[in-house]
């Protein structure tokens, strides 16, 4: 019987002695409930990302019915459309055109040009969070932080944004292994109302466009000049709620469960605390090594392919294990022990291959500027109540961290 049980609570809070038990029995475990093959090992996961014999989609490929898959039901519609006019679950060719317009938005200049925003939002949480004496740094901090840096990017005017957290929150819900009927109604009703309201918006942008990311694609579908690099409104909208999506999901749960592992270990984070801006970049990619947000990605079997002594079938589906990839001792030294100053740290949290996270720079200086200033304004931070984590796997964060300043 496999150790990997994503519906029970207590695997949840602690997967690591489960992804153990599976990479010191078996480089791929089938798992029945969801008809996956389990992948725990850190090279296997590394080479498979970059496989090109494997893809989040098959639909540029084949039909549902000759991938041997029932296709989605009919009322789960509106989610399927937004979704699947996502980069991240397209593959070449709409993949790299449509990934080529949007990292325009996410070079390395246009990233350090948010740098004094990023970091006066920042502050201002932060202010505002160790004047209230704390709270929960889930809702306080580390939440409204991502938000508003794309939202900010985005264009979506300040009274709209509230609206943004529980739409993508619903939406997300779908990303869990085998989500129920209630997941997906929430799902569809937020895919509804989020797309209408992007439409809406980019039609406003289009009478008056301004110097945000939404005019900016606007600009890319209506240049005719550039051919087979122009977007549809439909990718216009899915790439909008993608990025929101992708862009604050990993950087909450990264801040809160790297809060978690730092209250735990006190020794590592009263040296951060002693050294913050030599520690904060080592510690940055170490937090998000430790408990990574991130714990599960689906690739499909585009081709039938010889792996681990196994067949792994056209139609078939590998789930690559990030949480198992990132403690595994093959590649790690101590992988379970936090080392702030760890500096050999290929950590897979961002993936790998083409749909490595065009978002991670911008990520990092997220979690840079809100550590920073929490160790700075913040210096006696400690827990107020345990927490408790959240019931999603695949995307692993805690309810709520309960702290005092």
């Amino acid at each position: 019987m496999t150790p990997f049980a994503p519906g029970n609570p207590d695997f949840v809070a602690n997967p690591y002695p489960a992804y153990a038990e599976l990479r010191a029995t078996a480089r791929a475990h089938h798992y029945a409930p969801t008809n996956q093959w389990l992948i725990p090992h850190h090279a296997d996961i590394r080479t498979l990302l970059k496989d090109r014999r494997l893809g989040r989609s098959y639909r540029h490929r084949f039909t549902h019915e000759e991938f041997g898959r029932t296709p989605p039901p009919a009322a789960h519609e509106p989610f399927h459309t937004l979704n699947d006019h996502g980069m991240l679950d397209l593959e070449p060719p709409d993949h790299t055109r449509i990934r080529r317009l949007v990292s325009q938005a996410f070079t390395p200049r246009t990233v350090e040009r948010l740098a004094p925003t990023v970091r006066r939002l920042a502050g201002r949480l932060v202010d505002d969070f160790r004047a209230a004496g704390g709270g929960d740094l889930v809702a306080e901090v580390a939440e409204p932080l991502p938000v508003a840096v794309i939202a900010e990017m985005l264009g979506i005017p300040d009274a709209d944004r509230p609206l943004l957290r529980p739409w993508s929150a619903a939406i997300c819900g779908m990303y869990e292994l085998n989500p129920g009927e209630d997941t997906a109604a929430r799902a569809v009703l937020a895919s509804r109302e989020f797309s209408a309201y992007l439409r809406e918006l980019i039609g406003a942008r289009r009478k008056n466009p301004g110097g945000d990311l939404i005019s900016a694609l606007i600009a890319a579908y209506d240049d005719e000049s550039e051919g087979g690099s122009r977007l549809t409104e439909q990718e216009m909208v899915s790439t909008c709620v993608l990025l929101l999506n992708a862009g604050h999901e990993a950087t909450v749960n990264t801040t809160a469960n790297g809060w978690w592992a730092l209250l735990r270990n006190p020794e590592q984070l009263a040296a951060l605390r002693a050294a913050p801006d030599a520690l904060l970049p080592t510690a940055i990619e170490e937090l998000m090594r430790y408990d990574t947000p991130l714990q599960l990605f689906e690739r499909w079997v585009l081709e039938d392919i010889e792996f681990a002594g196994q067949t792994l079938r056209r139609g078939s589906e590998v789930a690559l294990l990030f949480g198992s990839a990132n403690r595994d001792p093959a590649r790690f030294a101590d992988p379970d022990t936090l080392d702030l100053t760890r500096t050999d740290n290929p950590h897979v949290s961002f993936g790998a291959g083409i749909h490595y996270c065009l978002g991670a720079p911008l990520a990092r200086l997220e979690l840079h500027a809100s550590f920073s200033e929490l160790l700075k304004k913040a210096p006696r931070m400690r827990l107020a109540a345990e927490p408790e984590w959240g019931p999603g796997f695949v995307i692993r964060g805690l309810k709520e961290l309960r702290v005092q300043c």
